[in-house]
């Protein structure tokens, strides 16, 4: 049986990698001031980060619509595959995983297994390389769902933004508003828990945050093999130093790829934005993987993730500990390329 292996855009998977394991990526809607194009194939993360720069000016995503991922999965059932695994961000950040659902229900449900990886970037994109290597050795469509599923599961997701605005304005700081309050300039810490955004800590200064970042992925990395993928929105050189301090700190590093965020989480989490993605369970792409340097890598784009025990503040005097939930920093609900978030 020939499993084939479709995700989304937001996955932002080494394009590299994209074409090695044969994967279909299905893209999101980016949504500018006059027109709407395709995640990483009309409008770029440059262009939305010169956007949001200008005051006043926003972005705003849609999910695929159903009829995308009807045309994916018919071009891979076209091309021999037959069974699919559709891999997907959280459910809880977007309406991707419903959209793909939709288009199985026409497709066939015994045809089409769609994954809610109830996170986004490289925490879909770790679980969807590993499927993609599990269906390349034979396994079962079940058996690549269930690697998929595990491998989310398993990662750790954690970002910091340089502000609050963009998620002020794209209304994704939800019930964490009441305990920022009107605090916009702190620096906050959060990480994917349960599909969802939540804050696990505030600081005051953005060298703070990316200390505490770095700190954080380095205890959930412990002594154990990991892979690691370092996202960031028009900030490459931070994220490259980021890196540097992970492969010197994190002692079983398996891999580490380094890549600009795409436009549709881009869009919410805004310029500046850096976040780790920590996966314990990653086989490396081949013996003598390398850490990858930092493009600008549109796609074709995090897991439940425990990002470990929330810091006693007093270990950082300028650190406050919280675990509220933040509504999506991540992509819109609406089903087409105009859809407002």
């Amino acid at each position: 049986m020939s499993v084939a292996v479709v995700t989304d855009s937001t996955a932002y998977l080494p394009t590299g990698l994209v074409a090695d394991l044969d994967i279909e990526v299905v893209p999101l809607y980016v949504v500018l001031t006059g027109r709407s194009g395709r995640e990483g194939l009309d409008v770029g993360s440059a262009e939305v980060a010169r956007t949001l720069a200008v005051r006043g000016q926003q972005v705003t995503t849609s999910r695929p619509t159903p009829g995308d991922f009807v045309a994916a999965y018919r071009r891979r059932l076209d091309a021999g595959a037959d069974r699919i695994v559709s891999i997907h961000l959280s459910g809880e950040l977007s309406g991707t995983w419903d959209a793909a659902r939709s288009a199985a229900a026409q497709v066939g449900d015994h045809v089409v297994t769609v994954v809610d990886g109830r996170t986004a970037a490289m925490g879909t994109g770790f679980a969807v390389l590993a499927a993609a290597r599990a269906a390349a050795a034979g396994a079962r469509a079940d058996e690549v769902a269930d690697v998929a599923r595990r491998t989310a599961a398993a990662s750790s997701t954690l970002f910091v933004v340089d502000t609050l605005e963009h998620l002020r304005r794209g209304g994704r700081i939800g019930s964490a508003a009441a305990v920022l309050g009107t605090a916009l300039s702190v620096r906050p810490v959060l990480h994917v828990q349960d599909g969802r955004i939540v804050l696990l800590e505030k600081v005051r200064t953005t060298s703070r945050a990316v200390a505490r970042l770095v700190q954080r992925v380095v205890d959930l990395c412990g002594d154990g093999p990991v892979s690691l993928a370092v996202h960031h929105l028009a900030a490459a050189p931070r994220a490259d130093a980021l890196a540097q301090q992970l492969r010197e700190r994190v002692p079983m590093l398996r891999e580490l790829h380094v890549s600009e965020l795409g436009a549709a989480i881009g869009a919410h989490v805004g310029p500046g934005a850096l976040g780790v993605v920590v996966d314990p369970t990653a086989t490396p792409a081949s013996p003598d993987a390398q850490p990858e340097p930092s493009v600008p890598a549109d796609p074709g784009p995090a897991a439940p993730a425990t990002a470990g025990p929330v810091a006693d503040p007093a270990a950082d005097p300028g650190a406050e500990s919280s675990a509220e939930p933040v509504t999506a920093p991540g992509t819109d609900r609406q089903s087409g390329p105009t859809g407002e978030p």
